[in-house]
């Protein structure tokens, strides 16, 4: 059968072949006194022209203290604005910034500093003693804090300034500019390499869907070291000339108040959060009127939650389609044009397919996995060739492991998924890396684990363990020895103890036979 290819109802964008600092600080000269970021509950305020300043000093700095082109810098801090410095200084300075999970113990980052061949690491000062152990036996010959810290051993992120300089010339094409970690569709952590051109690409194809006014304020609750936060929120917002408010951690009442403050048109959530919008009574002390769309991606919103948000703050809720190997948009809301439960249309300069588990393309409304082409597709994972010709085929198409459906009106439907990968409130949890460290206990012989449905979460991650003859172990045992080793986000929220795992004949585990039955049992 031939291959039916979907594409974006919108004309293509012209991509400029600059680099990604260009493009994002493209209206700071215009835009020079006006408010590029603030930090939400300080106040403390960065315009264009000081974003800018302080981008291309630090620069300067890193090139001259030998942290420029060809170096990588790890990047772990919670959402402040000195992290568009930070992420866009390295950029200027021709190196690759790895952003790294604020939540994770010195383990998971030791393990990603490592594997990112990181030379510099840039933290807070609450994270100085983490970064330390992590950094020991790393290629990190130097941490350097945002900030003041207390600790002689660190450097001030101040001291590493210098002079401003332009951008390093580099291959646009080739050079990677940041290394997320995401685990695909299966499996470890893998670094996603993303170069300055597939992520200018996605800020250029996703503005024509995104729309922003004049004088637009955004706040940003989402993790900038997420492709998410860092692209939708952090790059695409400045891009747009929208000024950016950033909270550190989400607390609702806090972000309801800062909306209110700032006069926020924009807000950019996950499920939960809208899931919160909804129901919280605090939202009725505050005035929201403000708003003119919540933007929900990540994880899938349910049509009924979108609708019972939107009616109770009076915007619309819409929500897209993405992943860290895709830049990250490959499907969102246009303007208006939002159809509940729908992930949107394709972006601009974007084709899709929906193939079936026989190989067979399917048509409109047909079901299907969703795969994708075009210039936001990744280069490849970090020193993985073998996860790279899993992920992208030949053709340059991206296998999402998501299943789809696309209507008659090109709306994109996310009904099912191929891949393993748990969605955590919107956080990827690879199950290979918990079966990994569960099967480590003394008392563990065999283990699997699968993400449950639930309403606030999205999914649960639920362990089905097999335990040695004559050994004994509680759940609450192994929740907390889970809890040693890894982020809050990737905990085990439920053990069922069982006889045997179910597997094929080559040993993989078979978790749709554990999906149905909890399923059968949620029924």
């Amino acid at each position: 059968m031939a291959s039916h290819i979907f594409r974006s109802p919108l004309p293509d964008q012209e991509i400029p072949e600059i680099p990604l600092t260009a493009y994002v600080l493209r209206h700071a000269e215009a835009m020079a006194d006006e408010p590029a970021m603030i930090d939400g509950p300080t106040g403390r305020t960065y315009t264009f022209a000081e974003l800018s300043a302080h981008i291309h000093r630090l620069a300067g700095g890193l090139t001259a203290a030998g942290f420029g082109a060809g170096s990588t810098v790890g990047l772990v801090a919670p959402n402040v604005p000195e992290y568009a410095i930070v992420f866009h200084a390295v950029a200027v300075a021709g190196g690759t910034v790895t952003t790294i999970n604020p939540t994770y113990g010195a383990e998971e980052v030791a393990f990603q500093l490592k594997d990112a061949g990181a030379e510099l690491l840039v933290t807070i000062p609450d994270f100085v003693d983490t970064a330390k152990a992590a950094a020991e036996g790393t290629g990190v010959s130097r941490i350097a804090v945002i900030g003041e810290s207390a600790d002689g051993t660190v450097t001030p992120l101040a001291q590493l300034y210098g002079e401003a300089i332009e951008q390093v010339p580099v291959d646009v094409h080739e050079q990677v500019v940041v290394l997320p970690y995401s685990s695909g569709t299966t499996g470890l952590p893998k670094g996603v390499m993303l170069t300055h051109y597939n992520l200018v690409a996605n800020l250029a194809q996703s503005r024509p869907v995104l729309d922003y006014g004049e004088n637009e304020m955004a706040l940003a609750v989402l993790p900038f070291f997420h492709i998410y936060g860092m692209q939708v929120l952090m790059n695409g917002l400045l891009a747009e000339g929208v000024g950016v408010v950033t909270m550190p951690r989400f607390d609702m009442e806090q972000a309801l108040g800062l909306i209110q403050q700032h006069k926020v048109s924009q807000f950019f959530a996950v499920p939960p959060i809208v899931l919160g919008l909804a129901k919280h009574p605090a939202v009725d002390n505050f005035d929201l009127s403000s708003l003119r769309k919540i933007f929900c991606g990540a994880a899938p919103l349910g049509a009924e939650l979108a609708e019972e948000a939107a009616e109770r703050i009076g915007c619309a809720v819409v929500q897209g389609y993405g992943m860290t190997e895709l830049s990250p948009i490959s499907h969102a809301t246009a303007g208006d044009d939002a159809k509940a439960g729908s992930s949107g249309i394709t972006v601009p300069n974007t084709e899709c397919r929906l193939v079936d588990e026989n190989g067979e393309d399917q048509g409109v409304d047909g079901r299907g996995e969703l795969w994708v082409r075009g210039p936001q597709v990744m280069k490849g994972y970090l020193n993985n060739p073998e996860a790279t010709a899993a992920t992208i085929d030949d053709d340059g198409w991206l296998h999402t492991g998501d299943v789809a459906v696309i209507d008659a009106d090109g709306h994109t439907y996310i009904v099912d998924r191929v891949k393993e990968l748990i969605k955590y409130k919107g956080f990827q949890v690879p199950p290979a890396e918990l079966e990994a460290l569960i099967v480590t206990h003394p008392a563990v012989a065999d283990v699997a684990v699968i993400g449950v449905p639930d309403d606030e979460a999205g999914e649960l991650p639920r362990a089905y363990v097999v335990l040695k003859p004559g050994m004994e172990a509680t759940a609450e045992e192994l929740q907390a020895f889970v809890a040693e080793h890894v982020a809050t986000y990737k905990q085990i929220r439920q053990v069922v103890f069982t006889d045997d795992i179910p597997k094929s004949a080559s040993g993989k585990i078979l978790r749709r036979f554990l999906r149905d039955e909890a399923k059968a049992e949620q029924a």
